[in-house]
């Protein structure tokens, strides 16, 4: 169904404050009301505007500019839409009126400044002139079947351009001082775009937010009279906060924090969005371009952007010092639970961290010092928190920078991950080492598990989790070895019925399993088979022989299923000179592999690019068995996260 082509019944009713009751403070406020009046008028191109407030309620206010005024057509198509989109329109540029030159960016945006004449009354005119045709318009709100109509027009022939607003205040009758201070807040950076509240503007010099002016002499020829406003003293805000220009009484480009290539400060920070700062000068012209849309790239303009980016510094420091107070209750208010949570101490010691912050960069934005605070807040919530803040207290500069360096790279979980990793490779090198040649050390539990639990010693092709015990794996040894071992041994300090004591060694045997293409079962595909001898033991081709027979008889059992190959190791704490160190089983099913623990140490090493040496303080002097107890307390921290 067509929509568009239905008979209503019945339309929308409004009753006749409707619109008046959308507009939220643009219709009980005068500051606002006016401020965005005046932005219609800088949309409009104007250079000068006149507000006329008068004394008493019931008589008319008015606003004139000389902007390029209306046509019929665009008022009926701008200003009596709701909603107007101006940017769809009109684009984000002012355009000027013919014989006016300058480049703004507009203020608006919806169209609704131009209901700020409702918070005076229900009713007002406009009166506006272009193409040498001036229409006179008016409005009211006085209406059930629309928010807002047009009662009335008129047109004559008029010369010039520009609109002028009329209604009589009723109510909410502004104050021409406290106006003229806000207005001139908002747009001050430009000094060609005038506005007079019953005759009188504010030189910047007097303006109420005004907190410092400063004389800077950049070289012989050239200074700057720099004045530092806070533009919310009075006004909410400005579309243009930053450094503005002004040569010989005239805007240069816009209102910017970055100086050249080079930001002054954050733009999203609390002071980027509060203050601006004026730099007047007759002496730039030489370096201004062509359409006055900035400054050519120059030396000279370069120690202009220097020492102009050191007063601004400056300035926000000792502003940043005398509102420290302000700034702990902002951070209070925005950490209130957690804050309120802390210790009198740890309470003391954010504040500290908040003026330390706030001295250091005075300009740093929300995000940054919240940041902060949170990092500290949390760090106080923990054991390890204040032992933190004690090893960051004492970085030297580089450790500052490589933790810099490395915070931008890694996450701390991330890095955490990779270093615990490492630390646990480098102990279990370090003990195997240590303890290796200790006879006396249990090595079904310790030395085998540090062993077995680092299958990467014996080749990268190990370093896989895929490397389990299985049931099918548990009946097969305990198939094979049931005549040669006391099946109690099973039951070892780990519970793993993959470890088990052979006589004068232990031996593991783990393996890995995979889907049979043709029979879409699961078999065994490799096996690994750990024998190790007892620390200080000297490894003989009988010990050899029996390492064979165990790979023979694995692959000569009937219980296996595939075809896996079997890598069988022995290792021990030398080996006699009449031993093969390596021999292929059967027809290529398996090999024993013959080696030391030193061997496999000095293997390990290599494997982790000779690391040992580059950290030699951190394992140095350390006793093996107080390594194993490192490798247990970093296997319970893994467990927890």
């Amino acid at each position: 169904m067509n929509l568009t082509n239905r008979n209503y019944i019945q339309g929308s009713l409004f009753e006749e404050d409707y619109l008046v009751r959308t507009l939220g403070a643009l219709a009980y406020s005068p500051d606002i009301a006016l401020t965005e009046l005046v932005a219609n008028a800088w949309d409009a191109g104007a250079l000068r505007v006149e507000i006329s407030i008068p004394e008493e309620h019931g008589q008319d206010l008015t606003i004139k500019d000389n902007g390029t005024g209306l046509t019929k057509a665009e008022f009926h198509q701008r200003w009596m839409k709701l909603g107007y989109n101006r940017v769809k329109h009109q684009g984000k540029r002012v355009q000027f009126p013919e014989g006016l030159t300058g480049s703004r960016l507009a203020y608006g945006r919806n169209g609704i400044g131009r209901h700020g004449l409702l918070c005076f009354n229900n009713h007002y005119t406009v009166i506006t002139i272009q193409d040498e045709i001036e229409s006179t318009f008016k409005v009211s709100t006085l209406s059930e079947s629309q928010p807002f109509v047009l009662q009335d027009e008129s047109f004559r022939e008029s010369e010039g351009h520009g609109t002028q607003l009329i209604v009589t205040a009723k109510h909410h009758l502004p104050q021409p001082d406290r106006i003229r201070d806000i207005i001139s807040a908002r747009f001050l950076h430009d000094p060609q775009f005038v506005v007079l509240i019953n005759g009188k503007s504010v030189p910047l010099e007097e303006h109420v937010g005004l907190v410092d002016s400063s004389i800077l002499n950049i070289n012989d020829d050239i200074s700057l009279d720099v004045l530092f406003i806070d533009t919310q003293k009075t006004a909410r805000k400005t579309l243009y906060q930053g450094i503005a220009f002004w040569q010989g009484g005239r805007l240069v480009g816009e209102p910017s924090w970055i100086l050249g290539d080079t930001p002054v400060i954050d733009g999203r920070t609390r002071f980027a969005k509060k203050y601006t700062f004026v730099a007047k000068t007759n002496d730039l012209t030489d370096f201004i371009k062509e359409d006055w849309a900035g400054f050519i790239r120059h030396e000279v303009m370069d120690e202009v952007y220097r020492k102009l980016s050191e007063y601004i510094i400056g300035a926000f420091g000792i502003l940043a010092k005398d509102k420290i107070d302000e700034t702990k209750t902002s951070i209070r208010d925005d950490f209130k639970q957690q804050y309120t949570e802390l210790s009198p101490l740890g309470k003391y010691e954010v504040d500290e961290v908040i003026e330390h912050v706030v001295d250091a960069h005075p300009t740093a934005n929300p995000e940054t010092l919240g940041i902060a605070v949170e990092a500290v807040i949390n760090l106080e919530k923990t054991r390890s928190g204040k032992a933190l803040l004690q090893k960051l207290s004492q970085f030297s500069e580089k450790d500052i920078e490589g933790l810099n360096r490395l915070l931008d790279r890694w996450t701390i979980k991330d890095a955490l991950s990779v270093l615990d990793e490492i630390d646990r490779r480098l102990s279990v090198i370090e003990a195997i080492d240590k303890l290796s040649g200790d006879s006396k050390i249990d090595e079904l539990k310790i030395l085998h598990p540090l062993v077995t639990e680092a299958r990467w010693l014996f080749g990268p092709e190990f370093d896989s989790s895929e490397y389990t015990s299985n049931r099918q794996l548990g009946t097969i040894i305990q198939k094979l070895f049931s005549k040669k071992v006391d099946f109690h041994t099973f039951n070892n300090v780990k519970n793993r019925p993959d470890l088990f004591i052979l006589g004068d060694s232990t031996m593991s045997v783990t393996g890995t399993e995979a889907f049979n293409p043709e029979t879409a079962l699961v078999e065994l595909n490799r096996i690994l088979i750990i024998e190790l001898k007892r620390g200080g033991s000297n490894l003989t081709r009988a010990n050899r022989d029996q390492t064979v027979h165990y790979v023979e008889d694995f692959i000569g059992c009937k219980e296996l299923t595939g075809n896996p190959y079997i890598f069988a190791f022995a290792v021990g704490e030398t080996i006699s000179g009449k031993v093969v160190g390596r021999q292929k089983i059967g027809d290529n099913n398996g090999q024993v592999c013959v080696t030391t623990y030193a061997q496999l140490v000095d293997t390990a090493r290599r494997r982790l690019f000779n690391l040992r040496e580059k950290l030699a303080d951190r394992y140095e002097g350390v006793p093996g068995v107080v390594l194993v107890e490192r490798l247990k307390q970093l296997e319970l921290e893994f467990e927890k996260t």
